[in-house]
This record gives structure tokens, C-alpha cells and sequence, in this order.
């Protein structure tokens, strides 16, 4: 494969433009930097992506997980059932609660939790299932809660990559007992760092209120055990600013893949697949590459394609929990997590791609006949 001698396309991109200059500077004049009226109405601008259920903010995605299992009463004792395909963060909250996570298998197509591999898992100890919407692309919310509420357990939804995503419109983290949402800078939408809870349940969300904030209401009077886990309102104003612009970029991403889609035709790369119903966000484009993903993916790299794996190693494969599991006797079968760890490769989706950048990433992976 020839060597472009361009700048190289990267996988990932984010955005910090003018507006969200102007919006941290604002607030930072304003003298109320922390938990203040930024972060209110932040909360308020995102629940009306989630079907206007409560939202609370907090500092991160994992702080989001986090403080929803423990707002759930999830903690020793419990079992949470989590795909082992996925970022660590989503078993490292159930951990982190003391909790044991149990591990099932994904659907091949959706790298979703396969629904019957969840139901299979639930033990008398089982207290919540958490689906993760990977890549953008929604789990099987139509069929994973069901089974939650056959066996009467909660349902923990890990959108941190998938904000505006949809199953049968109805949008994710408007299906469970709670989800969680990411805005880190590489995400659909950021607020430099930060996260946010999303709940049906008004005592549920001043629950989280509290443990967000050292488990105070009002200063000084401490409900509960809690923690600081808030979020800053310099983060609540750029992340505004960048909500107001979600809908457009979410739409230039599903442009970019549609253009992918039709037009990457090498016969060992497979495009995405979306099931019925589903609206895809494309947090990733992620294709299944058979043959030499190494040689593949340096290929790319030598065309200026940015390119990256996510994610290479299946959580039940790392030291954390490979070796606790071991010493327990846990084994866990997983035949399609590990297919897809082996398989997968992330392209560039992201709204900054030119027409020119489509056509060079298409270039360059029908061309990878060569290297398989």
C-alpha cells in the first residue's frame, strides 16, 4: 500500500472551539465555579435527551456507575451481571461498591449482552444487570428488560457511549432503573471531564444528590455517608454549549458511516451491522477484520488512517479480575468476547472528516486484500 503523504486522519478528534472558550471564561468571571447554576441547568438541557427523566451530574462517567449501584444499595454480597466487552470502568463501579461482577457474553452483531447469556448468569445473589450501549450502538433493551424484571433485579444502563442513541424510540438511559453518560473529550459530546446519572426515581436521584455531595443537602447537614464526586460549572457550560451541538454532529456521523457502509467493499472487513429498530450514534465505526489485524491496521496507519482496537484485552482477561477469578475457580466462557477482541478495529466517524478523509479511509481499507 502506497504511503500518502498527508496529514494523518485521526481516529478520534475532539472539539473545543470558540464557543466553549467563551462559556468556561464566563462562568469563571461569574465566582461560582462549583455545583452552582451552570451545573443546574445543564441537568435540566440533558433531560430532555432522556425522555425528561431526572439528571444528575457528576464528575465523570465511572463516578456515574459508581454512585448509581450505590445509590441502588448495591454493595457486598451482590452480584451485578456486565459484559466482559467493554472499558474497565464498567466492572471497576461494581467493584468498587464491593460487589462481585459476573461476566456474560455479547451478541456478535451489536457487541451488546447477549440477553439469554444475562439470564443464564443470574444467581440468588444477582442484584442488577448492566447492559453497555458499546460503540453507540443500543443493547437489547427490549429484550434485556424483561428478563430484569422476571427475576425482579435492577437495570443499570452504561450509555457512556451512546448519548442520543435509540431502541425503538425510546432513548438509552430512559429504560432501567438508571443509566449513566460520559463526557469525556473524546466522546459524541464532552464537557472537558465529566458525567451524568440519569433515573426515573425522584428519591433515587436525591439519593445521588447526596452521596455526590459528602451526602449533604443543605451545608453542613449530613444525611449520609457520601462523597465529592460534583461537577465543576466550567465543565456544566462547555458542556452545554456542546449538547446544543449534538444533534448536528450525531447526523454527521451517521452520515460518515452510511458513506462507509456503502462503499467499503474488501471481502474480510465486515461494516457494522444495526439491529431493527436501533439508532446507531457511532461513538466508533467498528469494523471485524479476518486475517492479520496487526498487518491490517499497520497498513492504515502507513495510508495516514488513524486507526485503534477497542477493546484488545476482555475485562475477564485482566490482572484485576483474571486473577481473583482464578483463585476462586471462576472460569468464564466467552467465546464471542473473545472473537470480537481479536477482530475488531475502530475508524475514523467523527463530524471533523472531510469528503476527501471518507474517501481516503475507503481507499485505504478496500485496499487491505493485500495485506490479508
Amino acid at each position: 500500500m502506497t504511503v500518502i503523504n498527508e496529514q494523518p486522519i485521526p481516529a478520534a478528534r475532539p472539539v473545543i472551539g470558540e464557543e466553549e472558550i467563551e462559556a468556561a471564561v464566563r462562568v469563571l468571571r461569574s465566582g461560582r465555579v462549583v455545583q452552582g447554576p451552570e451545573v443546574a441547568a445543564f441537568e435540566e438541557d440533558f433531560s430532555r435527551l432522556v425522555d425528561g427523566r431526572h439528571c444528575v451530574a457528576v464528575n465523570s462517567g465511572t463516578s456515574a456507575l459508581h454512585l448509581l449501584l450505590l445509590a441502588l444499595g448495591i454493595g457486598p454480597g451482590d452480584e451485578v451481571i456486565v459484559p466482559s466487552f467493554s472499558f474497565a470502568a464498567s466492572a471497576n463501579a461494581v467493584r468498587l461498591t464491593g460487589a462481585d461482577v459476573v461476566f456474560a457474553d455479547i451478541e456478535a452483531g451489536s457487541f451488546g449482552l447477549d440477553p439469554a447469556a444475562a439470564e443464564a448468569a443470574i444467581t440468588p445473589r444477582t442484584a442488577a444487570i448492566m447492559p453497555v450501549h458499546l460503540y453507540g450502538h443500543p443493547a437489547a433493551m427490549d429484550r434485556i428488560v424483561p428478563v430484569a424484571a422476571r427475576h425482579g433485579l435492577a437495570v443499570v444502563e452504561d450509555a457512556c457511549q451512546a448519548h442520543a442513541a435509540s431502541l425503538h424510540g425510546t432513548p438509552v438511559g430512559a429504560f432501567g432503573a438508571g443509566g449513566t453518560f460520559s463526557f469525556y473529550p473524546t466522546k459524541n459530546m464532552h464537557s472537558l471531564e465529566g458525567g451524568m446519572v440519569t433515573t426515573g426515581d425522584a428519591e433515587l436521584a436525591r439519593t445521588l444528590r447526596l452521596l455526590r455531595n459528602q451526602g449533604m443537602e443543605q451545608r453542613y447537614a449530613n444525611e449520609i455517608v457520601g462523597a465529592n464526586m460534583r461537577m465543576t460549572d466550567v465543565s456544566a457550560a462547555v458542556g452545554r454549549v456542546q449538547l446544543s451541538r449534538l444533534a448536528g454532529w450525531t447526523e454527521q456521523r451517521r452520515t460518515h458511516a452510511a458513506h462507509l457502509d456503502a462503499h467499503i467493499t474488501a471481502p474480510a472487513v465486515t461494516t457494522p451491522p444495526v439491529a431493527e429498530g436501533a439508532r446507531h450514534v457511532y461513538h466508533q465505526y467498528t469494523v471485524r477484520i479476518r486475517g492479520d489485524r496487526d498487518a491490517a491496521m499497520a497498513a492504515l496507519t502507513g495510508a495516514g488512517v488513524g486507526n485503534a482496537v477497542y477493546y484488545p484485552t476482555p475485562i475477564h482477561r485482566l490482572k484485576p479480575y483474571w486473577e481473583p477469578d482464578q483463585k476462586a475457580g471462576r472460569v468464564w466462557e466467552l467465546p464471542e468476547t473473545d472473537r470480537a477482541a481479536a477482530e475488531v478495529v475502530s475508524l475514523p466517524v467523527h463530524p471533523s472528516l472531510t469528503p476527501s478523509d471518507l474517501e481516503r479511509i475507503v481507499t485505504a481499507v478496500n485496499s487491505l486484500g493485500e495485506q490479508l
